[in-house]
């Protein structure tokens, strides 16, 4: 049953990408991921080569955000996050699309900025993950574009959400929905069987994990990395450790 926590463990980007989050707790997030051996953490940009430093020795990888978390910058911006991320220890990139490029149906700018961020990334060494942010599109036919567009230029994943797609309800309030299992089942079709899928976005406990996983998710974005963790290892039979596990921020 340990290869079974390790291939669980090994699904999750632990995600530290709270604005609030300080230099503490993203260290101390940091020390969680190696801790449970995760597959890599997903950290603040102008804290790429800390969580570098900090995961040093690990096999946990760092990865970061390009456009985020509403996908607005240039081109010429992102490609330069992406860069920049790259030397400074990034080995994966999780990029927002220009939300309303896709929504124009604007397919050739959409698709010529996931392509020259692609290139970036494996010109550095790095993977692609392309983030739809699913709660802002309406319907499924700009969902299946991006995963024909993902396919067509061979990135390594394509990803629900960033976890604060917020949208306005007609009650004035903000909420999002995230990782929703309709959003999963049609991701996994139209996607290139090469390409993997990454569920962000209400991914909380261990029976979420289990049931993207049936899916077809290969990866998830989480805060509640200990709790899933710490779950398995007693549903598992191993001895659950002592950790106090404290509201996280974040999805």
């Amino acid at each position: 049953m340990e290869n079974e926590i390790r291939a669980l463990a090994k699904m999750i980007d632990h995600s530290l990408l709270h604005p609030t989050m300080t230099d503490r707790e993203l260290e101390e997030g940091c020390a969680v991921a190696k801790k449970y051996e995760v597959a890599s953490v997903c950290i603040k940009p102008y804290a790429v080569k800390e969580a570098a430093r900090w995961l040093a020795g690990s096999d946990v990888l760092v990865c970061t955000v390009v456009g985020f978390p509403h996908g607005s910058s240039t081109v010429d911006i992102k490609v330069a996050e992406t860069i920049q991320a790259c030397q400074e220890g990034a080995t994966e990139i999780d990029m927002v699309v220009n939300i309303g490029k896709v929504l124009g149906e604007d397919w050739v700018y959409v698709k010529d900025e996931i392509y020259q961020i692609h290139e970036a990334c494996i010109k550095h060494g790095a993977i692609l993950k392309v983030i739809f942010e699913n709660d802002y599109l309406p319907e499924d036919k700009f969902k299946i574009k991006l995963c024909e567009i993902c396919s067509e230029v061979g990135v390594e994943f394509v990803k629900t959400s960033t976890g604060y797609g917020f949208v306005k309800g007609s009650d004035g309030k903000y909420s999002y929905q995230g990782a929703t299992v309709e959003d999963l089942i049609l991701m996994r079709k139209f996607s290139a069987p090469s390409i993997q899928v990454k569920a962000a976005g209400g991914v909380r406990t261990l029976d979420d994990l289990l049931k993207v996983r049936e899916l077809g998710v290969t990866r998830i974005g989480a805060t509640a990395t200990v709790a899933i963790i710490e779950e398995a290892k007693k549903r598992f039979g191993l001895s659950a450790e002592n950790v106090v596990v404290t509201e996280s921020k974040g999805y």
